[in-house]
């Protein structure tokens, strides 16, 4: 194998730098855009009609997804969720394609479940909250057979699936992150799977700072029009605002405060503490927006070398091999797989940068509130 860093395709590096502005390649591929919009929307209104088939489950769904392709930070979103509605006394379960995973009916995610066998963000999920997780390419199936080995479960969250209306859905929560969406384009002449104005319960931005141009990009009303932080804020998430706006956007931050070798976690160090004279720093990320980890890192105080790994890369390709550093910091989806392969999971150079969401907790209780006004 080789072992050179590999590095995100071309065409998808330039589809990526033009999907944030409306240059010459977008507007060339925006009539392509208007035919995806059609289609999409058609399959849409198939099912909001009854003419595609929808399965309804007898426990409250919460799809956690996105619309801008790529990384927005749904898994940590849906950890924090699950957490959340556990303290709130509910018993969630997660259901999930599984990315990479060879199931294709419903399978269940064990802690001791490879990437391979489940995928790396449902594997990861589980290790965190230790709830119910299930796997499947039918999601509503799949929600059955998690129902039907846990009967005690009374909601059911979905990470990813928003665009998955054969399943139906009692709230949506819809996450950007700071590049907002983009040109406002579909796809291909934008990053977008379904327009702005599709309708969601609850909007969260993971982003450090709120801007209006950022909140007015993902159809939210500016921030001047937006009630203070806190449950005011959350309450006000309702459609059919003033001039089509949703408002209230939710903010989300991902913070990492200390890292853990993979070869055994019990070891820690502060992450300020690994600024260290003459260490060589590294970071790895085969996430869907490694910049996001790298900024986070550096807000830390690191000065590390950058390795932007393609979305759920596949780690038996030795990328680090060609790294010349002393500590390589890597992240936890990324972290599942090196953890099965045994030339990584003994390499003591790597370590695991745990992160956390925060978001306001009033998020947690009005969908405790609509579950259980179901």
């Amino acid at each position: 194998m080789s072992n050179n860093p590999p590095k995100p395709s071309s065409l998808e590096a330039t589809l990526t730098r033009n999907w944030l502005r409306r240059g010459p390649l977008a507007c060339a591929l925006w009539p392509v855009s208007l035919l995806f919009r059609a289609v999409s929307g058609t399959r849409a209104a198939l099912f909001r009609a009854g003419w595609l088939a929808s399965s309804r489950l007898p426990v409250p769904v919460v799809v956690v997804g996105n619309i801008y392709i790529g990384g927005t930070g749904k898994t940590p979103l849906t950890i924090w969720l699950v957490q959340a509605l556990q303290a709130r006394g509910m018993r969630p379960g997660v259901i999930s394609r599984g990315h990479g995973s060879a199931a294709d009916t419903a399978r269940e995610v064990g802690r001791d479940s490879t990437p391979a066998e489940v995928g790396d963000e449902p594997l990861l999920i589980r290790q965190r909250t230790g709830c119910p997780v299930m796997v499947g390419r039918d999601r509503a199936a799949t929600g059955r057979a998690l129902l039907a080995a846990y009967p005690d479960l009374d909601v059911l969250l979905t990470d990813d699936g928003l665009q998955h209306y054969a399943l139906q859905r009692d709230l949506e929560i819809i996450l950007f992150d700071g590049r907002g969406a983009g040109n406002g384009w579909l796809l291909p002449a934008g990053p977008l799977r379904e327009p702005v104005s599709r309708r969601r319960d609850f909007t969260v931005i993971n982003a450090p700072v709120l801007t209006d141009a950022l909140v007015r990009s993902v159809g939210c009303a500016p921030l001047a029009a937006i009630p203070e932080a806190g449950a005011a804020s959350v309450r006000a998430q309702l459609p059919g605002s003033a001039a089509g706006h949703y408002p209230a956007p939710i903010r989300m931050t991902l913070a990492g405060s200390h890292a853990e070798q993979l070869a055994d976690r019990s070891r820690r160090k502060v992450l300020a503490d690994l600024a260290q004279p003459g260490q060589r720093l590294a970071a790895a990320a085969g996430i869907g927006n490694p910049a996001r980890f790298f900024g986070m890192l550096k807000a830390a105080g690191l000065n590390v070398q950058e390795l932007a790994l393609p979305d759920h890369h596949d780690f038996r390709d030795r990328p680090f091999a060609a790294l010349h550093a002393d500590v390589i910091l890597i992240t936890e989806k990324d972290a599942v797989k090196c953890a099965q392969i045994e030339e990584l999971r003994g390499d003591p150079r790597l370590w695991v940068v745990p992160v956390t969401a925060h978001i306001d907790g009033a998020l947690a209780d009005q969908i405790v509130e609509k579950c259980r006004g179901r």
